[in-house]
């Protein structure tokens, strides 16, 4: 991707402020968009999830080895 030259941010920055994007954005109507929208942060519960089956493999694979170490 190249890189934006100093007169092609200033041609965009100008459009922006004339146009104003910001003034038209409405969100969501519908109750489905709504309810979409809503969940756009959401995880699931998946990252912790994730993370302590991680910390329980690592745990598992710490004491195979000093278990291998022992023998």
């Amino acid at each position: 991707m190249s890189e934006w030259t100093e007169e092609r941010r200033q041609a965009q920055r100008e459009l922006i402020i004339r146009v104003k994007p910001w003034l038209k954005s409405t969100g969501a109507k519908t109750p489905e968009g709504k309810a979409i929208s809503a969940m756009n942060a959401y995880k699931g519960g998946l990252r912790q999830e994730l993370r302590r089956l991680v910390k329980e493999s690592n745990d598992m694979l710490k004491e195979q080895r000093e278990a291998i170490k022992r023998v």
